[in-house]
Order: structure tokens, then sequence, then C-alpha cells
């Protein structure tokens, strides 16, 4: 009988946690995306092409992202990965 209480109070713990382990981690949400260069190239995740799981990142300057419409502060928050200098 230990075991099932064991097994219960396990699972209570877990649905406990997992609503707090769901939430996205808000780091640059208020911030943008962090400083650097003119030549720094921002790397973002980008849709995969169609019939793909394969994630896809581009690392792009920030001149090249507002040319393709990417406001790159607003999706830094979702979609940033780093910055290469």
């Amino acid at each position: 009988m230990s075991h099932w209480k064991w097994a219960a109070s396990f699972g209570l713990a877990v649905l406990a946690v997992s609503p707090g382990l769901a939430q996205p981690a808000d780091r640059y949400s208020a911030a943008g995306a962090p400083a650097a260069g003119p030549d720094a190239r921002y790397c973002l995740r980008v849709e995969p092409v169609t019939g793909s799981r394969v994630e896809r990142i581009r690392c792009w300057t920030r001149e090249r992202w507002a040319g393709l419409g990417v406001d790159v502060d607003r999706e830094w928050a979702k979609e940033g990965v780093r910055v290469i200098e």
C-alpha cells in the first residue's frame, strides 16, 4: 500500500508543478533583442519548409530582417536563438 501512496503523492506533485513549467520564459520580452554592433547577426527560428519537421534558424543583420518585414525586438522573445558579432 505504501507504493500507492508514494505514486499518488508523486502524481499530485507533478500536476502541481506542471502549470509553472508550461509558462514560457519572458526574459527578453520587455527589453527586446540584446544590443550588438551594426554588423551583428541575429539568429531567429523560422517556419520549416512544408512537409518537414526540421527547425530552421536564420542569422541575418537587423537591416536584412527589417527588409523582410520582421521586427527583431518584437520577435526575439518568441523566436530568438543567439547573436553573432
